[in-house]
């Protein structure tokens, strides 16, 4: 079941988000989960009850604070205007939400989809003491130099045709984090950006996630419990 939740932020902004218990009532692994250019709209939401039918607390913050696009130009209108820095703090705010619910073991983990991957890699960059990261297509707008320093195990799905995320920066990202001493898995699907969207069947690809998504439950059950 889905919970609109507030939580506050360091400016003494309120944000909303869609809140997701797991089964039972014991203390779980939480993660942040980051939406996608198009908005908190009812796939993120879907995503949000998958991750908790998992097992896992899941919060998905409103970043455009009530804004969702119902197509591609709508879309590039509301990220015109987007402050990046902004959500990425934001992020941090709703990691700290987590951290003081009951549900939580106090392990927190951030995956995010397409803009929300790309949210997901500045957080592993930016928010201190995450215990793991899930990126979904999604590219951040600094440097991979970077990476070098960024400790926080990550995840990436990414697919082979994407004029948004090409795959071998992402590369580039990934022997940066591992040159650091860091974590971080790599894989590349033969679909296209949004394999994860079922809601468009222009990109959706059962199969690849399918994969993704097992790999993803895996990762964080070994990172967050």
């Amino acid at each position: 079941m889905t919970t609109k939740v507030r939580f506050s932020t360091k400016a003494g902004e309120e944000i909303e988000g869609a809140l997701c218990e797991p089964p039972g009532s014991g203390k779980t692994g939480a993660l942040v989960v980051v939406h996608e250019g198009y908005g908190l709209n009812e796939v993120m939401k879907l995503h949000c009850e998958h991750f908790a039918q998992a097992g896992f607390l899941a919060l998905a913050p409103d970043l455009f604070q009530g804004k969702v696009a119902k197509n591609d130009r709508e879309m590039t209108g509301i990220i015109g205007t987007f402050d990046f820095q902004k959500a990425v703090g934001d992020i941090g705010q709703a990691v700290t939400y987590l951290r003081s619910h009951a549900r939580g073991n106090g392990r927190i983990a951030v995956a995010g989809f397409s803009l929300g991957g790309a949210l997901t890699l500045a957080a592993a960059r930016h928010v201190p003491a995450l215990e793991a990261a899930v990126a979904f297509y999604g590219l951040p707008r600094f440097p991979s130099d970077e990476f070098a320093n960024v400790k926080t195990p990550i995840c990436g799905h990414y697919a082979r045709v994407d004029d948004w995320a090409n795959p071998r920066t992402v590369e580039e990202i990934q022997g940066k984090v591992r040159s650091g001493g860091g974590q971080m898995d790599v894989y590349i699907y033969d679909a296209k950006h949004g394999f994860m969207r079922s809601t468009d069947s222009s990109t959706y690809d059962p199969k690849s996630a399918e994969l993704a998504w097992q790999r993803t439950v895996d990762f964080l059950h070994r990172h967050i419990g």
